[in-house]
């Protein structure tokens, strides 16, 4: 039995490497493409990592994604994990109950619920609304998607993996995966997890892009005064950042520009002019005004309901899957999910094969 993954972002690379626990006779290949460094999603990515997500199941991968992280000194060096804490604002009356008592299960002790009041006076946000409620957890942080997605994909090749660097034109329902030079190959399983380029690949082989679409996504590297402050989402603005270099911040809004092209993807410069207003309205004069020291343009896919996650498409009975929809927030979840979607794919593959290990133990 052959699977076949298509896609060298963080989320395809990952899934190959959860399936090298398998039966001998399943055979994996991954078709990475040949993008140059960094022109992906995982290239771009900011990287922000914590338990904390308002969305039950969201909040499931996320915990166990960054449990996973910090407990294996492996992954914390093949990711540059960086632990700054993390603060995620909601809207006031939000109920926070359910995933606070989740991220507690998987990561004992790193998360407290603080009003306005207290926020204020650990963190230099000003003039929050009554009624705010912040989840701040210690252990969280930021990850280099792009570093942990080369050090997997240098490894797969001693866990029997076999990568193609080769651009993939299609996939059909075969299912096969087509090249740019019309070679064919057929597959028991096909997994399209190529983020932007998912619905360009899928409809090349005929196929509805089933409720997936692109969106632009970025931010900018500001200079800012912000002490005391790691990772942090404020629902309510859409306002996120993480420190980056000295003396300077990540700092990013959701972009409204849907359905682009990858190819053509460059800044916006609204709302990086949006993104510094924001700040300012947030933090004060901690964030001075002016252009960015840069602006990383990048784009992802998104799906309806949102989620990295394993979703079959074509026609009914069709063993062709796509394994994308992160909606620019897929390294938060991408361990948790990549396990999840390859123990899916075995247990369809071969019903009584063995549970899926992290591929670190044969690996590192």
């Amino acid at each position: 039995m052959r699977i076949a993954v298509v896609g060298g972002g963080i989320a395809g690379t990952l899934l190959a490497w959860r399936l090298s626990d398998r039966p001998a006779r399943i055979a994996v290949e991954l078709f990475t493409g040949n993008l140059p460094a960094g022109a992906d999603a995982t290239g771009a990515s900011g990287g922000l990592v914590r338990g904390f997500e308002p969305d039950a199941g969201s909040c499931r991968l996320a915990a166990a994604s960054l449990a996973e992280i910090r407990g294996s000194a492996t992954l914390r060096a093949w990711s540059a994990y960086r632990e700054v804490g993390s603060v995620y604002l909601l809207r006031p009356g939000a109920d926070q109950a359910d995933s606070v008592r989740i991220v507690n299960q998987h990561l004992p002790g790193s998360t407290t619920v603080s009003g306005p009041a207290e926020l204020a006076e650990a963190h230099p946000f000003r003039d929050l609304p009554a009624g705010t409620v912040g989840v701040v957890e210690r252990h969280a942080g930021s990850i280099s998607p792009a570093r942990l997605r080369d050090s997997v994909l240098g490894r797969l090749s001693a866990v029997g993996i076999t990568v193609r660097h080769c651009r993939v034109a299609a996939v059909a329902p075969d299912p096969a995966v087509r090249l740019a030079d019309g070679t064919t190959f057929e597959y028991d399983l096909v997994v399209v997890a190529a983020g932007a380029w998912t619905p360009r690949l899928l409809a090349a082989g005929g196929l509805s892009p089933g409720g997936l679409r692109t969106r632009q996504i970025q931010y900018d590297i500001r200079t800012a005064r912000l002490p005391g402050l790691g990772a942090f989402v404020d629902e309510a603005t859409g306002l996120y950042g993480r420190p980056a270099d000295q003396g300077t911040f990540l700092l990013g809004l959701p972009s409204s520009r849907w359905d682009v092209d990858p190819t053509t993807v460059g800044p916006d410069t609204t709302l990086s002019r949006q993104v510094v207003a924001c700040a300012r309205r947030t933090f004060g004069t901690s964030v001075p005004a002016g252009p960015a020291r840069r602006t990383v343009a990048s784009f992802d896919c998104y799906h309806d309901p949102p989620g990295l996650a394993l979703r079959g498409c074509g026609p009914p009975g069709t063993a062709l899957f796509t394994f994308t929809g992160g909606s620019g927030g897929a390294a938060k979840t991408v361990l948790a999910a990549s396990r999840r979607a390859a123990g899916m794919l075995l247990d369809r593959a071969m019903p009584t094969h063995r549970p899926v290990w992290t591929g670190l133990e044969r690996s590192a």
